[in-house]
């Protein structure tokens, strides 16, 4: 099974950011373990205030390619998910991460520091932070992972504050500097990389002639952006993330084994399932199953072992 900076998952399909409620609601109706497939849950992205995030619709589906998401960091603010949450990850069955988000460096600053307390005072509960640092469904504050300097700005700001918990830095996939932005993150303290966030997205009523989603934009996933990420977790893996032993955990659009698969060949570790969560609550177990066989076929004893074995012309 994967190590993720020194984080034994015993399941190599981790449950994305927001799809598995506030931190682990998903549990009602899948099995939150790694007889489930799944070797841990990341929570909703936690803010330092409450957030009510963006009126309805929110959430749509588009197509046969994914799903259009623009949920504005609906969160529960961090002394109500550090108070009423986080003392549930005792009972989940699984790793927890945490999700952290913000409008400014300190913002993120205040929530990694207090769920990394927790997890100090906790026996290391929370092995790991997952900074999200691109989202695109919000109107307000900068987007952390537009570029280098950005990045280590904010980077500069959290690692001093982050001693128990693990960093993992979840990039955009829109950027043209994303490798040196991946480079920038990992030299800057990031001991994990997630690639990638959802694509900036719209649709239309052509009926009514306005947009379909209350933001107006929102962030497209699903299998529409799975051929962009494999490129791009090739790309960081070859150009940055190998040289320094810098895992890397493969999301958007993973549907199926076949799909989870490319992600490793191209070089992730693990990877993470979203918008399929939506369709359905047993497809982990399925891709992990997957996986475990075609490795297995592949001659590997574990699925880590094809890490970035991708074979080139």
């Amino acid at each position: 099974m994967p190590t993720i900076a020194g984080i034994q998952l015993d399941a190599p399909v981790i449950l994305a950011a927001g799809t598995a409620g506030v931190l682990d609601e998903m549990g009602d109706v899948l099995d939150l373990s790694p007889t489930g497939g799944v070797g841990a849950v990341i929570s909703k992205s936690i803010t330092p205030l409450p957030r009510d995030g963006n009126q309805t619709w929110r959430i749509l589906p588009a197509g046969s390619v994914g799903m259009l998401n623009a949920i504005g960091l609906a969160n529960p603010g961090v002394d109500a998910f550090v108070r009423d949450y986080l003392p549930k990850a005792r009972s989940v069955r699984t790793r927890v991460f945490v999700s952290v988000a913000g409008f400014s460096a300190d913002d993120y600053r205040i929530v990694a520091q207090a769920v990394d307390a927790f997890s100090r005072d906790n026996g290391g509960i929370i092995p790991a932070i997952e900074l999200n640092v691109s989202c695109p469904n919000v109107k307000t504050g900068r987007e952390f992972g537009g570029s280098p300097e950005l990045i280590r700005e904010l980077l500069d700001t959290v690692r001093p504050h982050v001693s128990t918990c693990k960093l993992i830095v979840k990039l955009t996939p829109m950027s043209a500097e994303l490798v040196a932005i991946a480079q920038a993150a990992i030299d800057a303290g990031a001991d994990a990389l997630t690639l990638c966030n959802t694509i900036p997205a719209m649709a239309i009523d052509v009926h009514t002639r306005k947009p379909k989603l209350a933001n107006v934009t929102g962030g497209l996933s699903g299998p529409a952006v799975h051929p962009v990420v494999v490129r791009h977790i090739h790309d960081v893996y070859r150009k940055a993330a190998k040289a320094r032993n810098i895992p890397i955990l493969g999301l958007g659009g993973v549907c199926n084994w076949e799909d989870a698969a490319e992600f490793i060949l191209a070089g992730a570790s693990a990877v993470q399932v979203g918008t399929m969560l939506f369709a359905d609550a047993g497809a982990p177990k399925r891709i992990a199953r997957g996986l475990a066989k075609w490795a297995a076929k592949q001659g590997a004893s574990d699925v880590s072992q094809l890490t970035g074995g991708v074979i080139l012309p």
